[in-house]
């Protein structure tokens, strides 16, 4: 199908958009507080309602336990702020999603999600801005079912989209301390990067990539196309103590719980992360600017 799975109304040519994107939250028992931090993880979701974004990218990883039904419904219960404020969440598959059982954890994400109708990868066309969520968990190798879809999504394009977001879990840029000791990205994030590149002089929009997977905050801008990591939603932090030089961030505070807000304005897109401050003081708890980028599209 080369149409957009979804598309929201009520969106006028060049209306502003604001857009939260952020992820590996691995909702769970409360009680859980070494393999995600509860707190923070709480403190995030209503930071984010408050932001009353048009839609909110979610790079994966959203139970601890995807198969268990009991992790699923904590997320329901914990996001019931984005739930008043009557968000778009548009979440991707990651590994925890499905951990348990693949069958178990799809048919958890689908009873949690009937809006999407049970697509694992799909799009969503609302104002300017076209997502694209691929799906992790299974193949978007060339000649497969995801990757075919991918092309005619890329190929048919609306001609009013000035920013093209992927939001998938694993990461297909990632710094050098995560290329030698996690081995990432993978051989087949490193396939759909390269399909993607291979598109991209055809394509009018300005392509972002947003993955999670690293519990923390990377930033790549390489052939006219940015690459984001973004996963400190509350899972175990994990800490980068080398960041090679290709990497925009630079910062090494430790442990980078945070989210990030693209505010649209027809061609440009103002990007800023919000990283969580007091982070084992949870009534302590606040925000602050660690990074502003402006991304422009063609």
């Amino acid at each position: 199908m080369d149409e957009p799975t979804f598309t929201v109304p009520g969106f006028a040519e060049g209306q502003a958009l604001k857009i939260v994107a952020y992820g590996d939250t691995r909702f769970t028992d409360v009680s859980n507080d070494m393999d995600t931090s509860p707190k923070v993880r709480e403190y995030l979701v209503k930071q984010i309602a408050r932001e009353k974004p048009d839609a909110v990218f979610m790079t994966g990883d959203l139970p601890f336990h995807g198969a268990d039904p009991a992790d699923w419904q904590v997320y329901r219960d914990e996001t019931k702020a984005w739930t008043a404020e009557k968000l778009r969440i548009y979440p991707a598959l990651g590994n925890h999603d499905v951990l348990g059982g693949w069958d178990a954890g799809v048919r958890n994400f689908d009873a949690t999600f009937p809006e999407l109708k049970g697509y694992l990868y799909y799009s969503v066309e609302i104002g300017n801005v076209y997502l694209i969520v691929l799906d992790c968990t299974e193949s978007y190798a060339d000649g497969s079912p995801q990757r075919m879809w991918l092309e005619g999504q890329l190929d048919h394009l609306p001609k009013t989209t000035d920013f093209v977001f992927f939001v998938s879990h694993m990461p297909l840029y990632a710094d050098l301390q995560s290329q030698v000791a996690a081995s990432l990205p993978n051989p087949a994030e490193l396939s759909l990067r390269e399909f993607i590149l291979s598109k991209a002089p055809q394509i009018h929009a300005k392509l972002v990539v947003i993955n999670g997977h690293i519990h923390n905050y990377e930033r790549f801008e390489s052939k006219d196309v940015s690459y984001i990591v973004s996963g400190g939603g509350g899972a175990l932090p994990y800490r980068i103590l080398l960041r090679g030089p290709e990497d925009l961030y630079q910062d090494h505070a430790y442990p980078n719980y945070h989210y990030l807000v693209f505010a649209i304005h027809g061609k440009t897109a103002e990007a800023t992360m919000y990283r969580v401050t007091n982070p084992y003081h949870p009534s302590k708890l606040g925000l602050e600017v660690k990074d502003k980028f402006t991304l422009t599209a063609p």
